[in-house]
């Protein structure tokens, strides 16, 4: 495994053990009836995406780096897949978790700007991959 998906490994498996603690938190927040927490729909819902969307892309990042080395072939395409999947994996859970910490009358913070972008750079790293995959003689 070359470094850039050994890169892509372990920050997949940082991205778990940030996320599913992130929904063990939330667990208890509820059970425990915390105002901050339950007060807000908005609030609640976002923070739900931030802990989902970071376990999903933490898996995702898992599987790249472990299909990377048999099915994409073009390592400068393989690079930059990588380096956009991490971008955006970082990009969409902590702009669902910054957007809810805020509430400006029902509407989430600014930070929620964060999700489009991270959308956006994962839709290039899978793009990317596609065409690493594709080149494969």
């Amino acid at each position: 495994m070359d470094a850039t998906l050994r890169k892509t490994a372990v920050f997949g498996w940082y991205l778990l053990a940030v996320s599913l603690p992130a929904g063990l938190t939330l667990e208890a927040l509820h059970a425990l009836k915390i105002q901050v927490y339950l007060g807000s729909t908005m609030r609640r819902e976002l923070w739900t995406l931030a802990h989902a969307h970071g376990n999903v892309l933490g898996v995702l990042c898992l599987t790249f780096a472990a299909v990377a080395d048999r099915f994409l072939v073009d390592a400068a395409l393989v690079a930059r897949s990588a380096r956009f999947l991490r971008i955006g994996s970082v990009l969409m859970p902590l702009g669902f978790f910054a957007g809810g910490i805020l509430n400006f009358e029902g509407d989430p913070s600014p930070a929620v700007l964060l999700v489009p972008v991270g959308g956006l750079c994962l839709l290039y790293s899978l793009v990317s991959a596609a065409r690493a995959a594709g080149s494969r003689s």
